[in-house]
């Protein structure tokens, strides 16, 4: 049982009662993102994530990348930090510190964020629908290392990353019924 640690959408545990709390448990269904990278080496790496994949600099040089989706360059240089793509659950996570949008857990969209962006300056991320193929490729990638992180699988060095939803997968989390999760995602929107 996976009980997380820090995100406001996980239930507190209890032992006592678990079985009942499980019997009356409010299932929602969700399809992870599946990252896909190819390093400085050649090498392929595989990995899904339920909140978010993040692009990182590895040094203190800005990242430069390029921004495709759906195989159209729809950002032809970002200088940043890095940049995310976030699911509807991974939106109130690593997505909401970057100042990206929290999304209803139902909207089928992802939300797509740059981490600290320089230029161009007033870009403030995208959101796309839920079945969008977003590619990233690191340029001076020498010079400008990445590290590609799918929720906690990191690879380092990577040239090239793309992102997707993938509804092969698909996991059921469980929460208590006074814990409603919509109601939750929709409270955090009017916090102050």
């Amino acid at each position: 049982m996976h009980r997380g640690s820090v995100g406001f959408l996980m239930n507190g545990y209890g032992p006592n009662g678990l079985n009942e709390r499980l019997a009356r448990s409010v299932p929602v269904r969700i399809h992870p993102l599946e990252m896909q990278t190819r390093d400085k080496a050649g090498r392929e790496h595989t990995a899904l994530a339920i909140n978010e994949v993040s692009l990182l600099r590895e040094t203190r040089q800005m990242a430069k990348l390029r921004i495709s989706v759906d195989d159209v360059v729809r950002l032809d240089e970002l200088m940043a930090d890095g940049v995310l793509v976030a699911t509807p659950v991974g939106s109130t996570a690593y997505n909401l510190s970057a100042h990206g949008p929290i999304i209803p857990l139902g909207a089928d969209v992802l939300a797509l964020t740059p981490i600290s962006a320089f230029r161009p300056r007033r870009w403030r991320g995208a959101l796309l629908p839920h079945a969008a193929r977003v590619r990233f490729d690191v340029l001076e990638a020498e010079k400008r290392p990445m590290s590609a992180v799918a929720d906690y699988t990191e690879v380092r060095d990577v040239v090239a990353v793309s992102v997707r939803e993938t509804r092969e997968v698909s996991l059921t989390m469980l929460f208590d019924p006074e814990h409603n999760l919509e109601e939750r995602v929709l409270k955090e929107q009017f916090q102050s």
